[in-house]
């Protein structure tokens, strides 16, 4: 059997945790540079917040209901993500959790009983509140696709399902299925249900009850016909071990206010490239490829970029790298390949890419003996800002007043992760 576990509204649940007297009240929170709605609690929901939209649309219905806004606050989020998925780690067995998500992950529970599905998911879901204050809803089912089906319902239907349900034989699965909008199932998108609506498909048992055939014609192939034998309880996803190594890491940012100069798009890319390079050495990886990109506000005046929303510029760097002044280099160099005098940029960002680990990093002969004091002098570094938070020690082209930073007008206090900002209880 797999499980689900789903935090409920999980940036909200995390304001929330903090500040108790915004227990059931409604609460959002806004995406970077506060521009739209990325989180809302069932509060929020049942005045007719709409999710993923722009938050100056919402503002006129915020303000009437009194709906505590939030701008994100990731610091917050990942710290409480990694405590919820390292909860879920101590009660399972190693290689059991395959986190899915800053907020899901899902779990093998084949070594418990069927009768005891229940009683462990409920042990799971009231240890993990107890432990780190946020809410979570637990869906458990043969395969990936039916634990999604149930978790679902299990949200829908809190008060009844006390936010686990389990789907343990034919009878409940069909339930389940039935009750369950074919736009609702995991994996399918508004083009396919809009799709699978002229076959008269209207919920998941519908779809249940269609042949591998007719799946792999209509339904993209092989993912189809996962799709339908999952559904029928056949597992075809695989819990998958943790990916420690990303084979990409990206920094990306909007500004706080449009850009115009180069200046500020160095000290921008600058600064980004020190952060993905962090990234980098933190996985005890190297890039031998870099990508720099930038988003104008407006569609080029002079017509030199047309092939696109963003402009974008690529490199092979002659060596894998992890250190931060062999990878500005190059990045800067982009920046004023890409810059165009005259135009304000909104948004920008380094991406790294062919991610080798850096003790595979072939050696050459030429290399100065300097080359390790780089590496110490990085280290170091890192272990300063580590400590001290908010880059203390950067370079001098990541510039010193950056106004060219993110909006976060709402964000609330960092209260894991920084010292100065640590919880009061009075």
């Amino acid at each position: 059997m797999k499980a689900i576990v789903d935090c409920n509204s999980f940036y909200c649940s995390c304001e929330q945790l903090f500040l108790p007297r915004l227990d059931k009240l409604p609460v959002v929170v806004l995406s970077n540079n506060d521009g739209c709605i990325i989180s809302r609690n069932d509060e929020a929901k049942a005045l007719g917040v709409e999710m993923a939209g722009p938050y100056f649309k919402s503002k006129p219905l915020i303000l009437k209901h009194g709906v505590t806004t939030f701008s994100s606050n990731y610091n917050l989020y990942g710290d409480l993500s990694w405590r919820v998925m390292e909860t879920l780690r101590m009660q399972l067995p190693s290689g059991a959790v395959e986190v899915y998500s800053v907020d899901e992950c899902f779990l093998d529970l084949s070594h418990i009983p069927n009768e005891e599905l229940e009683s462990f998911s409920t042990h799971l879901k009231n240890t993990v509140e107890q432990w780190t204050g946020i809410k979570v809803s637990i869906g458990v089912a043969p395969t990936k696709v039916l634990s999604k089906v149930a978790n679902r319902l299990a949200k829908k239907h809190k008060a009844v399902t006390n936010c686990v349900l389990v789907l343990n034989t034919k009878k409940k699965i069909e339930q389940a299925l039935q009750k369950t909008d074919v736009e609702d199932i995991w994996g399918v998108g508004r083009q396919y249900s809009n799709k699978l609506r002229l076959y008269n498909i209207n919920n998941a048992l519908d779809l249940s009850r269609q042949n591998p055939e007719w799946a792999h014609r209509v339904m993209g192939g092989v993912v189809g016909v996962r799709l339908i034998r999952e559904l029928n309880g056949e597992e075809s996803m695989v819990m998958n071990e943790e990916r420690l190594i990303k084979k990409i890491i990206a920094t990306t940012r909007m500004f706080g206010t449009p850009v115009g100069t180069l200046a500020e798009i160095r000290e921008a890319i600058a600064t980004y490239t020190s952060k993905a390079a962090e990234k980098l050495r933190r996985q005890h990886s190297a890039a031998a490829a870099i990508s720099v990109f930038v988003v104008p506000k407006e569609p080029s005046q002079t017509g030199r970029f047309r092939h696109g929303p963003s402009v974008s510029s690529y490199v092979q760097l002659p060596q894998a790298s992890s250190s931060t002044n062999e990878l500005i280099k190059p990045a800067l160099e982009m920046a004023e390949q890409i810059f165009e005098p005259g135009t304000l940029y909104k948004k920008a960002g380094v991406i790294l890419s062919n991610i080798v680990p850096d003790t595979s990093i072939q050696g050459n002969l030429f290399t100065p003996p300097e080359a390790n004091k780089i590496r110490m002098l990085m280290s170091t570094i890192d272990n300063v800002n580590f400590s001290m938070r908010n880059d203390v020690v950067k370079f001098a082209a990541s510039g010193t007043k950056c106004n060219w930073k993110m909006r976060q007008e709402l964000r609330s206090p960092r209260y894991t992760t920084r010292w100065e900002e640590i919880c009061i209880v009075h």
